[in-house]
């Protein structure tokens, strides 16, 4: 697979490529989707504890998933144009750009092809349906061109395919991965962008603006780099969740920069919720949320009504813990009744640098395990964890404390 090296201006690139034939590249009337069936790709399960982490990052993200550009030598290139969808059902690397109204880009492939959709100065606006729409493929990849601007929204209600309840700006059955070196835009009436697979944002300067949830997968999210800003005026910011199966639904981030302003939780994982890196600042009803919550190091700034992080049972694969090993942590609770670390569980901390500005700091239902860091509570350093209410097991207490923690997992 060749990847990288594209230095051509992106004009000359575009005029060469015109010359191709569009054979898998078809321009169609646009019209209500029909009679949708999801069809599963191919995906690597990292959701199972490992050693040293909740979620094993190891062989997460492919040299392809970190690729922020790539080769357009055999691209095809597909101009929009109102009122007319696009259809992909072939692998291949396919430039989009132009203006339209009423126009989607339908991914329709084999299960095991993979189609990279480069955006360079891509700007739709629909009414009901998404604008990229991904019906079947093993692995999409929507990349923004270098120095490129694009903008995609969805302005009204949307409308199902069939039985598929396709509300997202961007919507995908498969994996989807976001990269890129350019800037795209999505606001949306529900949903900004929604995976029913595995998701990854690994570059790209993206900006989503959404009613609902803003980036929504059913099995992960995953983010190792770019610069990402949430809105979500009624719900979360990142929101990971499969109904089918609660080992799945978690969310990873190593890198870049995620803003998030959610008028619910801020980043939401149903099984584990683990921050190895990056710039995390969030302003949101509760910061993070999830069954395991576990950081290891990071620059994570919350500001919160609710709690600041919060572990409760989402999951019944994980026992319910807040673990805290690394990074630097800045908790500023609003008044009432309100915690900056709440754990229905155990809560682990081991190391790092928190600073807790709240009325009750912890709160702990389980066991206190104290073995390290620096903690600041209301701008005074203590080595005392005290509990608000009390918890089972440790009580207020500094060093120590065991934690047991059953079915043989991690924490």
């Amino acid at each position: 697979m060749k990847r990288n090296n594209i230095k051509t201006p992106a004009a000359l690139i575009l005029a060469l490529l015109l010359a191709f034939s569009l054979t898998a590249c078809t321009v169609t009337e646009a019209a209500d989707f029909q009679d949708g069936n999801a069809v599963s790709g191919g995906r690597t399960d990292n959701a199972a504890a490992a050693p040293g982490g909740a979620i094993d990052a190891s062989e997460l993200f492919s040299e392809r998933d970190l690729a922020q550009s790539t080769d357009l030598t055999e691209a095809v290139a597909c101009a929009v144009s109102d009122g007319k969808d696009i259809s992909i059902t072939a692998e291949g690397v396919y430039v989009l750009s132009g203006s339209a109204k009423n126009a989607t880009v339908v991914v329709d492939a084999g299960d095991e092809d993979k189609v990279q959709l480069v955006l360079d100065g891509l700007n739709v606006a629909n009414d009901s349906v998404p604008v990229i729409y991904v019906k079947n493929a093993d692995k999409v990849f929507v990349t923004t061109a270098e120095g490129s601007e694009n903008s995609l929204s969805v302005t009204g209600t949307f409308t199902a395919d069939g039985s598929t309840n396709t509300d997202a700006v961007i919507f995908s059955r498969d994996d989807l991965v976001l990269n890129g070196l350019g800037t795209l835009q999505i606001s949306s009436t529900d949903n900004g962008i929604s995976c029913k697979d595995d998701l990854k944002i690994t570059g790209g300067a993206l900006n989503v603006s959404a009613v609902d949830h803003g980036v929504e997968a059913n099995d992960s999210i995953a983010v190792t780099g770019g610069a990402l800003t949430v809105t979500s005026s009624q719900k979360d910011g990142l929101h990971a969740e499969n109904e089918d199966d609660d080992k799945e639904g978690w969310i990873y981030i190593c890198g870049g920069s995620l803003n998030v302003n959610a008028a619910d939780d801020g980043i939401h994982g149903v099984s584990i919720v683990q921050i190895d890196g990056g710039a995390v600042n969030v302003t949101a009803a509760e910061g993070i949320e999830g069954t395991w919550v576990q950081i290891n190091d990071g620059e994570i700034t919350i500001r919160a009504g609710d709690d600041g992080i919060n572990a409760g049972r989402k999951s019944k694969s994980y026992t319910v813990c807040i673990e805290i090993n690394g990074g630097s942590l800045d908790i500023t609770m609003g008044q009432g009744d309100t915690d900056g670390i709440d754990s229905n569980g155990n809560l682990i901390i081991t190391g790092g640098t928190i600073s807790v500005n709240a009325q009750s700091p912890f709160d702990y239902d389980g066991t206190l395990t104290h073995t390290g860091g620096t903690i600041t509570v209301n701008g005074v350093e203590t080595t005392q964890i005290t509990n608000q209410f009390g918890g089972m097991g440790g009580g207020p207490g500094g060093m120590g404390g065991q934690g047991g923690f059953g079915e043989g997992r991690r924490p």
